[in-house]
């Protein structure tokens, strides 16, 4: 059993870790935060420093640990650290609260519950874990480089979206896998960055961001749309054609197209990360305290691992019941991937970029509105082609023309809007309702 002092140690810990968390929620910026939040982060490196002073075995006055302290003790120590960390992020957020569900869907997979609570059970699940999973993963980062730590945050920063893309794909589900990553891109530069836009405006008359970083963004945006836009215009054009092989020669049109668009997202990695990384540190950077990791590498890489397991056995459950899902209720697999399916899975990072929104931060919500659409148009969509190819699934970037359309469409009108690096509610509006008329569209498909 811990002793007195110990124990209080362990629940400054666990307090200094929500506090932590909290603040980089938040994103306060230093002129609406109260003089408590401004002072939070000296008061959290202070508290957090006597916290774990606390919890090593006192041999001297100083407190400090002797060679001759028994390596067990202090992996104790360290181990409880872990343990009330874990606690803080699985507490940080109500959204959490669905973790309850997790038994739910996993009983409803395992037992045959049916179709449709099967479904549903396992979606909610989702939210919870791309949530603690999006935490994890930032903590991680942090004790590593900017390299690699951007890199560990691209590689699981959509995890969910990769591990349901390839369960589907396994079913043979291409519709739905196209349509997701497709909604999900539309969902983020429409839906998410229109509440942003709509929401911040409420607040602020006028709010600016970035336009260098912002056209670097763009162009790749369409780049992303001009990716998808070429093998579906091949397929349309070949199919006519009885001298080609149409199949296969789509089939190397989009493997090709897709090694070149993950070649591009690499160099906007190393641009973002590197050689202009000033262009994305953000509004308030020099008001920022360097943040340090809750986590021992082993207990976040633990964590990380089991997180990714249970969203492979929800993804797996979810997937298997969506043909029967769309049989049952009407709603076509299109729109499932397309509306449902992204709506769910990103509900964290909607409300992540909204709320920064509000805080007049618009270089960090843009940065999760539309480097989420970068991510899944230059990464998990040609990610996804060459995994197809890899297991020898025919997985195409020659989509359906509604898809293709949409998408374009809407690369063009959200870049039109943000062009001039400023933003009102109305902006807001207009994005939303074009993400509604496409959402209409799909539902009476």
């Amino acid at each position: 059993m811990p002793s007195k002092s110990m124990t209080k140690a362990l629940i400054a810990v666990r307090a200094a870790v929500r506090m932590k968390i909290l603040l980089r929620r938040l994103g306060e910026t230093q002129e609406d935060a109260t003089p408590l939040l401004r002072d939070a982060p000296k008061m959290l490196s202070e508290r957090i420093a006597v916290a774990k002073i606390s919890l090593r075995p006192a041999s001297s006055a100083a407190q400090s640990i002797d060679v001759s302290t028994p390596r067990s003790q202090v992996s104790v120590n360290w181990m409880y650290n872990d343990l009330f960390a874990i606690h803080a992020l699985l507490t940080a957020s109500a959204l959490n609260l669905l973790l309850l569900v997790i038994p739910l869907a996993l009983a409803s997979g395992i037992l045959g519950w049916g179709a449709l609570p099967t479904f549903w059970l396992n979606l909610l699940s989702l939210i919870p874990l791309a949530l603690v999973l999006g935490d994890v993963t930032e903590d991680l980062a942090l004790r590593f480089g900017n390299i690699i730590g951007g890199l560990l945050n691209a590689t699981f920063g959509n995890i969910v979206e990769v591990i349901l893309s390839v369960a589907a794909l396994e079913k043979g589900l291409y519709v739905v896998v196209a349509s997701s990553l497709v909604g999900s891109v539309l969902s983020n530069l429409l839906l998410v960055l229109g509440c942003c836009f709509f929401f911040g405006g409420l607040y602020y008359k006028v709010q600016t961001f970035n336009a260098t970083s912002n056209r670097a963004c763009s162009s790749l945006l369409f780049l992303a749309a001009i990716g998808v836009a070429i093998p579906t215009a091949a397929k349309n054009i070949l199919m006519g054609d009885s001298s080609v092989d149409s199949e296969q020669t789509i089939l190397w049109i989009s493997r090709g197209t897709a090694i070149i668009l993950f070649a591009c997202y690499l160099c906007y990695l190393y641009f973002q990360l590197q050689t202009h990384a000033d262009l994305f540190d953000g509004e308030h950077d020099d008001e920022e305290v360097e943040e340090e990791p809750m986590l021992t590498t082993t207990a976040a890489t633990l964590l990380l691992a089991s997180i990714s397991v249970l969203v492979a056995i929800h993804s797996e459950y979810l997937t298997g019941s969506i043909e029967e899902v769309s049989a049952d209720t009407g709603m076509s697999q299109a729109f499932i991937g397309m509306i449902v399916l992204p709506i769910a899975g990103n509900a964290c990072e909607h409300m992540a970029a909204i709320v920064v929104a509000t805080k007049n931060k618009m270089e960090l919500s843009l940065g999760i509105a539309i480097g989420s659409s970068l991510q899944i148009s230059l990464c998990v969509l040609p990610f996804v082609v060459l995994v197809g190819w890899a297991t020898g699934h025919a997985m195409t970037l020659a989509l359906d023309l509604f898809i293709v359309v949409a998408l374009v469409l809407s690369v063009i009108h959200a870049n039109f809007i943000t062009a001039d690096a400023t933003s009102h509610w109305l902006m807001g509006v207009a994005l939303i309702a074009v993400y509604l008329l496409i959402a209409l569209a799909y539902f009476f498909q």
